[in-house]
């Protein structure tokens, strides 16, 4: 399997760091979970690609605005399980692209496939509004 070209909206297995995890030293994710990339930045130096992802988690964010459902249905259609999921708008990791942390599914590839255009921009919209309104919590992985 290729490792697929980096694209807001497409979902891929990463490892992802959290800001806690990362505020008590850890350099390395601790599981391999789906993220979504929201951003992809060409860097001035060459060839590089800066991505940022957000992540997928089953634990429901503490405040509304942190976090976007995401519909059983595109659960569905990315193959992940039926429990409810969000992404989480208030933290990223960012990293240039490939990056040591992007993960080969137990199924193969390297990624679940592309969110819906309209769930996509709902989750960019949240990512600045909250971005716009909050300290960033920006975890760069290079």
């Amino acid at each position: 399997m290729t490792i697929p070209a980096p694209e807001p909206g497409l979902v891929i297995n990463y490892a992802y760091l959290w800001h806690d995890e990362h505020l008590a030293g850890q350099e390395e994710g601790r599981k391999d979970r789906p993220s979504v990339i929201v951003l992809c930045v060409d860097a001035p130096q060459g060839d590089l690609t800066v991505v940022t992802v957000l992540p997928v988690t089953h634990a429901a964010p503490s405040r509304q605005d942190e976090g976007v459902e995401i519909p059983p249905p595109v659960k569905r259609h990315l193959g992940l399980d039926g429990a409810p999921s969000w992404v989480l708008v208030s933290e990223d990791n960012k990293f240039v692209w490939p990056g040591y942390d992007l993960r080969k599914r137990r199924k193969g590839g390297y990624s679940y496939g592309f969110l819906p255009p309209r769930l996509f921009d709902r989750i960019a919209k949240a990512f600045a509004d909250w971005h716009r309104a909050h300290a960033s919590r920006v975890i760069s992985r290079d």
